[in-house]
């Protein structure tokens, strides 16, 4: 009788009657790939499982992972704690050990698996303030307790039958996993998610990926942690896909040229990130071959899917992907079909060159309390076109999407959350009659593509009483080589303002092309030629917005934002309080002075 997925420990089980993929999940250790299979998965989850009995685990047990980069070991360890009826609890590695201290404790978290000593030494600072029975390394650390004790402990097969007892006893409705939000303001929430609003989620969104089952490869670099990369992982086991892990966003590209994947995902960020490399290689280029290569560019950024720009566009396209393009498709191994972009707002532009360079960005909508998928764009969906450009796609199957009066996108279906864990106020202002709000604003058109226009919490009004978006204005201004993090400000002040960190690398350059001399960032950015031409980008982006949205005074800070520094989570979104908090004298400066 066939598996039925209904819990998401079925998913390895699936993959072991279907495919029997030798390489099932792979990791580089030591720069050497190693695989491991499916029945090898399934065979190390069951003994973890088992080791994990000897411990003491009870059902409905909290256990954390926390790990720097994706591997084969969380894999094993999520598998090895869900089918013993316990919750996994996976922690972002980026976080202050002051939230690590919170999320242990709030979960109520009885043993860690951590990755690296890094980690571990942070986790070793508060552990002291939390119920921690156990702390045990993916990595061999002196002195420490490593995971293959646990594994150890599981060797024997005589609790086996404890353990299928187990698995028997979880049902698809039971919590299956607390993931706690890398919110932009205020304590992280834990999502309380259930095997079945995982399980109906990854089910439904299968239909929109196109992968050749039993045969594709997968990179996969983002976090884990992250229920987008999570579900996805579960989707790749669903379809008989190998995953391998990539070592770091550095070496990205390195391991795109070894494994040659046909798919991959990211958040938008990461996909800017390759273009802003991609176009500085460009520059570095000279004569007819820079030419071309802008030439392709410039092509690429006017595509439109499914011939909509006509044959002699089409024909000029043909000529660039061959030139060009296929270096590009080089660049990430030649074989890749399809990237899917979640978390945030994906860039017109980065839809529109990868799209033409052949390697599609699907952007999709949702959140971690949506398990997270809501909508998403696909090439094809049963010989149905699903691609629009500046929509994140169609609602999937068995979920609901309504417009609140207020233009707020409603969220109906199996897979929205149980609640926030330990939080039913804070879950009594989301869920509503059925639905979730989402506190994002949105447009569905006649088609049923759904538009994201705004999110709620961050819009402001102006002392005028006039409101702005503030993304709808980064994202434009984010279309700019110059700018690689910006964000507007101005809530109750008399005009919206905006704080930018300067892309380093392409500001540089440019200031040597045009025979600028500095010492230092602090003084390139003051530079008289510098500042001007930051305004005539400004005033470009202008143009496309209203009066009373547009940004009338900006100021440019020295330093790059990051997850370290605190100005973005783990999703490279930003958190616009501290951001505020750090640069009150560049804000006090536009507005005080």
């Amino acid at each position: 009788m066939p598996i039925e997925i209904t819990r998401l420990f079925d998913f390895p089980y699936f993959q072991l009657e279907k495919f029997n993929l030798n390489k099932a999940l792979n990791t580089k250790y030591n720069g050497k790939w190693e695989s491991l299979s499916s029945q090898e998965y399934v065979n190390k989850s069951n003994q973890l499982s088992r080791g994990l009995l000897k411990l003491g685990i009870t059902p409905n047990e909290k256990i954390a992972i926390i790990s720097t980069t994706n591997r084969t070991e969380w894999n094993i360890c999520d598998i090895g704690c869900l089918q013993l009826g316990a919750q996994t609890v996976p922690i972002y590695p980026t976080i202050s050990k002051e939230d690590y201290e919170y999320v242990l404790n709030h979960s109520e978290a009885t043993y860690c698996f951590v990755s690296d000593a890094t980690i571990l030494e942070k986790l070793n600072q508060i552990k002291g303030n939390t119920n921690l029975k156990g702390v045990y390394t993916f990595d061999a650390i002196e002195d420490e307790k490593n995971w293959n004790e646990v594994l150890e402990l599981g060797v024997s097969e005589e609790n086996q039958p404890e353990v299928e007892a187990r698995k028997k006893a979880v049902k698809p409705g039971d919590l299956a996993t607390l993931i706690y939000t890398s919110g932009t303001t205020g304590k992280p929430k834990g999502v309380m998610l259930t095997h079945h609003n995982i399980v109906s989620n990854v089910l439904t969104s299968e239909k929109r990926v196109p992968l050749e089952k039993g045969n594709d490869k997968a990179l996969s670099f983002l976090p884990v942690c992250h229920v987008f990369e999570r579900m996805i992982l579960y989707l790749y086991q669903l379809c008989g896909t190998e995953i391998y892990f990539a070592e770091s966003l550095e070496k990205l590209t390195e391991n795109a040229q070894d494994i040659k994947p046909n798919v991959m995902t990211a958040v938008p960020r990461l996909y800017e990130k390759i273009y802003d490399k991609i176009i500085l290689k460009g520059e570095d280029l000279s004569g007819i071959k820079k030419a071309l290569f802008f030439w392709a560019v410039n092509l690429g950024l006017k595509y439109e899917p499914y011939g909509a720009n006509g044959w002699w566009y089409e024909k000029q396209l043909g000529l660039a992907r061959k030139l060009i393009f296929s270096k590009w498709q080089a660049a990430l191994g030649g074989n890749l079909k399809l990237m899917v972009s979640g978390s945030a707002a994906l860039q017109a532009r980065l839809t529109r060159i990868f799209a033409a360079a052949e390697m599609p960005i699907m952007e999709g909508y949702g959140l971690t309390e949506t398990s997270p998928v809501v909508t998403v764009n696909c090439v094809d969906e049963n010989g149905k076109k699903g691609f629009r450009i500046g929509s994140v796609g169609r609602v999937i199957d068995d979920v609901e999407v309504k417009i609140a009066d207020n233009g707020e996108i409603l969220v109906k279906g199996p897979n929205i959350m149980q609640g926030y864990y330990k939080q039913a106020e804070k879950t009594a202002e989301v869920l509503k009659n059925g639905y979730f709000h989402t506190g994002d604003k949105g447009e569905l058109d006649n088609e049923g593509y759904l538009k994201i226009t705004g999110r709620t919490k961050e819009m402001f009004k102006t002392s005028g009483g006039k409101y702005v978006i503030p993304p709808l204005l980064e994202g434009e201004l984010k279309q700019s080589m110059l700018i690689e993090q910006v964000m507007v400000v101005g809530e109750n002040e008399k005009m919206p303002a905006a704080i930018i960190q300067p892309n380093f690398e392409f500001l540089s350059d440019w200031a040597k092309y045009k025979g600028i001399s500095f010492s230092s960032i602090e003084e390139l950015i003051n530079n008289d030629k510098v500042i001007d031409k930051y305004q005539r980008t400004i005033n470009k982006c202008n143009q496309n917005f209203g009066k009373w949205e547009q940004i009338k005074r900006f100021e440019l800070t020295a330093d790059e934002w990051s997850i370290d520094a605190g100005h973005l989570t783990p999703t490279m979104k930003m958190k616009r309080e501290i951001i505020l908090e750090i640069y009150k004298d560049l804000y006090d400066k536009i507005y005080r002075a």
